[in-house]
């Protein structure tokens, strides 16, 4: 057992101490055999955990998930420090002055009146202090672990500050019609990869349309996968109701039910 005084409240220091004794010899087993790898999914899943509490407007459970995000901070800093390669207080010391230099308008004589000013800047400033060198670069920069719907609209607009973009949202609009052409033309041939191929650029279409309708693609996909599911669990709720297995049910008859489902949603959501 490690000896460790109590306290009615903690701060950073403590935190990085405690990480410190947990991969210690005599502290604990699992924390010790942990790697960058091996811990590399936690950070995702605390990080979406974040997203839930903000989404849900709970400020008592955002706390706690910051505090899970911070502590996978914390933890993979504390398999470099064991590395004698950086520390807790070297990524404090590099986001600093990441922050400062990239805010010369700020903590500098750089005048920047406006949002689209501070964001050119910005760009400026980045493709600069990263070395990238070109437009491409900034586009290959987006990281790749991104969902993919994310990265495409990311991809899109770094590509818009390089001036490729559509000129309207209705030009926008009208390559999803396209591109959909495209995809029933490579359904019909049956090859695989080419159905793969235009799908993707479907998709494509789609988020370029959404981001030049002020619309973020993977929210507009997760409210449409929740949608689903609510509409999903009426239709199950009405088919036991009558003694019926849905999976049972031939596709038109279970369409009768969908449709009855989402009649009744529409009615919930109209008496709120």
């Amino acid at each position: 057992m490690i000896e460790y005084q109590q306290k009615s409240h903690y701060d950073i220091g403590d935190l990085l101490e405690i990480m410190r004794l947990l991969r210690s010899e005599g502290g604990c087993p699992w924390d010790r055999e942990q790697t960058h790898k091996s811990i590399r999914s936690d950070m995702i899943e605390e990080a979406c955990e974040v997203i839930e509490a903000i989404d849900l407007e709970d400020t008592e459970l955002l706390r706690e998930e910051l505090g899970d995000v911070l502590l996978q901070v914390v933890f993979h800093c504390r398999i470099e420090e064991e590395a004698q390669t950086f520390t807790f207080s070297d990524v404090c010391d590099e986001v600093c002055k990441k922050l400062i230099v990239r805010h010369p308008h700020v903590f500098g004589d750089v005048l920047a009146d406006t949002t689209d000013e501070v964001l050119k800047n910005w760009d400026a400033i980045k493709m600069q202090t990263k070395g990238q060198e070109t437009y491409t670069d900034t586009l290959n920069s987006v990281a790749k672990s991104l969902p993919a719907l994310m990265r495409a609209q990311k991809v899109g607009k770094r590509a818009m500050r390089a001036g490729m973009d559509f000129r309207t949202a209705e030009d926008a609009m009208a390559c999803i019609g396209a591109e959909k052409a495209e995809f029933e033309r490579a359904v019909a041939s049956g090859s695989t990869a080419d159905i793969e191929d235009e799908l993707g650029d479907l998709l494509f279409s789609c988020v370029n349309a959404a981001r030049h309708l002020g619309i973020d693609a993977e929210q507009a996909l997760k409210n449409s996968t929740e949608k689903f599911i609510r509409r999903f669990a009426v239709t199950e709720e009405l088919t036991r109701a009558e003694g019926i297995d849905m999976k049972e049910l031939p596709i038109e008859e279970l369409d009768i039910y969908w449709d009855k489902a989402k009649k009744i949603i529409l009615e919930e959501n109209e008496n709120d």
